[in-house]
């Protein structure tokens, strides 16, 4: 192949620490810095005395005679220990000591050997009152241990319950009531508040001193040092922000910090693989020219069709390809793979297997690639010397990609799934909404009875479940003959928010995203001028199409958002805020009076359109109603779109009305989602039908008897003739007086040719005695039978040959067969 513009050089691969995420992170840091760790501060410089004497007085001191013994002598021993080390502070002489390198290291080993070689003899309990010593330490801010070690130590334990005791219990104990206020899991709370504790003690200060860099900086340490999951928790930044402690502009969740949480386009392009760096390069600023013109969604797909499924497949089979303009034979290799892609599935022994299977949206990729190789030619026209180099012949001709079978074949299996779903929908209907029912009546039920205790609801025997805490999230109950244990709150929200998402897609043919994105607002009213009548109407923010539309709330959909309102109001009657989030452009929005939303702890949290779609499974499946296959069916958002199109042109709605009240731009997608019967060629078939039977008498559509049915079946022996067989049909007498030569209806068999030829002979030796005695009647008859019996035989020898098969034999020269052919023979021939 030959070369393409520029050196062939391969890309540089990635560098740890420097990928998609790393960038992000240091964006962040760079947006959010936290405080600065410091090495003197007022407290570190104090004096040991004044150490001592700030320790010894409240808030610091406990109740107990043998607890505040062994705290002084802890202390002692901190103190010791520490002034033995190198430095000008506490926080120096911290620093210098080693003990707060690692975290998972047992810090009480430093204090402890210096103990036993300086100031012998040691006891065993020093080990164990040098953590309260150190613990008093923190929480006074003498020093400030770094918050990577506070992280992965095992002691202090008790560092939330003393902050709270000792340093700032206003701010740590509103902190805890909002937890009760707003309760999760018991094992969360306790996290978060040793998270804050552990940013007051790593930096210092109060609760209302807590900064975003701050929390940014202890989750990135939490991912460095900590190895279950759980500790991870960012719980503790909704707290804080819960409290007003970040600021009012401060992002309710940590994943909103980052507005644009995008990758760039050279990130989406390197992600690929690409080896030859003026290819990438190429790649990197086509789509950036195309970014412009699509959403982030269908630019990520299209970096990784043109990226990925192109080029990279490309040079994993020619290495070295640096060109655009392909050798018809890798054009071919390539169209041929884009056809399949392979699946590994895990089989029941655990192993895994590699399926070949088609690609659905391989007519995608070829479409792709062709306006990839057209678009460089086009803009070779205004910028020669930019896009001038690219410019070659496209390997994917016009031709080679399917549209029209792939868009009938689509909308066949589309149109066959509205139906399926369409005959089930007042069923799903019907389950969804008692479902509803059943799970607030079994929610209801147990609230009203005590931890332990057992009900019935919904013809259901349960216990309600006991828990530790008096305030908690959820509402458990179990089976009494045993069991798992059942999420009653959980299931109750669940079974809404289906009855709540199947009851509006239904009545309003939304795209999934504008469900997710319809708020209070949405709710407008308007006038009739004529009438002065109020109709409600549902306003349908730009998506898709960046059109707005209006649609009339019926009354049914207006007690559907009524319920819905009603449930996610708050204390004081408003429709609280939730944060948005917008899937197709992969970016935060403000909060906004969502509809559709849930509180998740102390986060008032939009419902995502992958949640509608699990939600509307989990309703399904409690159906148990299955596809006509006899597997478990399934629904989607958009088939609701499809069933609602479908039903209102059905019963009379204009396709152009249908057109804006779906928001679409062609009403020709309007009438592709359209999935009604071919009602002209079913009603035309029905009336053909009660015309034919309006001809026969009733008395026919009856039981027939045994002489009736043998009468029957005689009449079809005897359609054997001498020539054939006849044609007319049952209950018909012969019209010809069984004169079979001449009848139409006669279909001659091949067989009996000779007694057909012998009966032409006969009939021309009788024309000519008719002639010779002048009987001019009788050979005019005669004359008719000849002709239809010699019709007949033509018939027959058309039949022959059409059924005959010709063998041609092998070409070769004439007059030369059976010897040998040189050269000059053949010239001279």
């Amino acid at each position: 192949m030959s070369a393409g513009p520029g050196p062939l050089t391969a890309a540089a691969p990635p560098q740890p620490g420097s990928g998609p995420a790393a960038a992000q992170a240091d964006a962040l840091r760079r947006r959010f810095p936290p405080r600065p760790d410091l090495d003197a501060w007022p407290r570190t410089l104090l004096a040991r005395a004044d150490v001592e004497g700030l320790l010894a007085a409240a808030p610091f001191i406990v109740a107990g005679q043998a607890g505040e013994q062994n705290r002084c002598r802890g202390i002692g021993i901190v103190l010791d220990w520490l002034q033995a080390q190198p430095g000008a502070t506490w926080q120096q002489r911290w620093q210098a000591s080693g003990a707060g390198q690692d975290g998972r290291a047992d810090w009480r080993a430093f204090p402890v050997r210096w103990r036993a070689a300086a100031m012998p003899p040691a006891t065993a309990w020093d080990g164990r009152v040098v953590t309260t010593g150190l613990l008093s330490l923190i929480c006074a801010d003498v020093i400030r241990p770094g918050i990577s070690w506070l992280l992965a130590t095992a002691t202090p334990k008790r560092l939330a319950a003393e902050m709270a005791r000792t340093r700032d219990p206003a701010g740590l104990t509103g902190l805890a009531a909002r937890c009760d206020a707003s309760p999760v899991g018991e094992a969360t709370t306790r996290l978060a508040m040793h998270r804050v504790a552990v940013i007051m003690a790593a930096k210092g200060g109060m609760v209302a001193g807590i900064t975003v860099g701050d929390c940014l900086e202890l989750l990135d340490a939490a991912a460095a040092v900590c190895r279950i999951p759980h500790y991870k928790s960012p719980y503790f930044y909704q707290l804080l922000h819960a409290a007003g402690i970040l600021g009012s502009s401060a992002a309710p969740t940590v994943r909103a910090l980052a507005t644009d949480r995008r990758l760039s386009v050279d990130q989406l392009v390197d992600r690929c693989g690409i080896q030859c760096r003026p290819v990438r390069d190429l790649l990197a600023d086509y789509l950036r020219e195309r970014q412009a013109s699509v959403d982030y969604v269908t630019l990520v797909r299209l970096a990784d069709t043109l990226g990925r499924l192109f080029w990279a497949d490309l040079e994993a089979r020619h290495p070295g390809i640096s060109s655009l303009r392909l050798d018809p034979a890798a054009a071919a290799g390539w169209k041929q793979r884009v056809l399949t892609k392979t699946i590994r599935r895990r089989q029941p022994d655990g192993s895994l297997t590699e399926i070949a299977s088609p690609r659905e949206s391989a007519t995608n990729c070829l479409t792709a690639v062709r306006s990839f190789y057209l678009d460089i030619a086009q803009w070779a026209m205004d910028d020669p010397a930019r896009w001038g180099p690219w410019a070659v012949p496209c390997p994917v001709k016009a031709g080679e990609i399917p549209h029209k079978k792939v868009a009938d074949r689509r909308k066949s299996r589309m149109d066959q799934r509205t139906r399926e779903r369409l005959a089930i929908l007042p069923e799903l209907i019907a389950a969804t909404g008692t479902q509803r029912q059943a799970t607030a009546g079994r929610l209801a039920a147990a609230k009203a009875t005590a931890p332990g205790a057992v009900f019935t609801a919904d013809g259901q025997t349960l216990r309600r479940t006991a828990t530790t805490r008096a305030s908690v999230a959820s509402v458990w109950a179990e089976n009494p003959d045993g069991g798992p244990r059942r999420n009653l709150t959980g299931e109750e929200r669940h079974a809404f928010w289906a009855w709540a998402a199947v009851d509006v897609l239904r009545m309003t043919g939304l795209r999934v995203e504008e469900l997710t994105e319809l708020t209070h607002h949405s709710l407008v009213q308007y006038r009739l001028p004529a009438t002065g009548e109020l109709i409600p109407l549902l306003h349908i923010v730009p998506s898709k199409t960046d059109t707005e539309r209006l649609l009339v709330v019926s009354p049914e959909l207006a007690d559907v958002l009524s319920a819905i309102i009603c449930r996610i109001r708050d204390d004081t009657g408003a429709v609280p805020l939730a944060g948005t989030y917008d899937y197709h452009e992969r970016i935060y929005g403000p909060p906004m009076p969502i509809l559709f939303q849930h509180r998740v702890g102390l986060e008032n949290r939009q419902i995502s359109a992958p949640a509608i779609r699990k939600l509307l499974d989990l309703a399904l499946a409690a159906t148990g109603l299955t596809g006509t296959a006899g597997q478990p069916l399934r629904l989607i958002p958009h088939d609701f779109r499809r069933i609602f199109i479908t039903d209102a042109v059905m019963n009379g709605m204009p396709p152009h009305i249908a057109q804006l009240v779906a928001g679409h731009a062609d009403i020709n997608t309007t009438m592709g989602y359209k999935a009604v019967y071919p009602e002209e060629a079913i009603n035309g078939h029905r009336a053909f039908l009660a015309r034919r039977r309006a001809l026969r008498p009733s008395g026919e559509y009856r039981l027939p008897t045994d002489e009736e049915w043998e009468e029957f079946l005689g009449h079809f022996a005897r359609r054997k003739v001498a020539l054939g067989d006849c044609g007319r049909a049952y209950g018909t007498s012969c019209i010809h007086e069984h004169s079979c030569i001449r009848c139409p209806l006669l279909r001659p068999d091949p067989a009996q040719r000779p007694r057909l030829a012998g009966l032409c002979d006969n009939l021309q030796a009788r024309i000519g005695e008719a002639q010779r005695e002048g009987w001019r009647g009788e050979a005019e008859g005669l004359q008719i039978s000849l002709a239809a019996a010699r019709h007949k035989l033509a018939q027959l020898d058309d039949l022959a040959r059409r059924r005959s098969t010709i063998h041609l034999g092998m070409p070769g020269f004439p007059g030369i067969a059976g010897r040998t052919v040189t050269t000059s023979s053949v010239e001279h021939s």
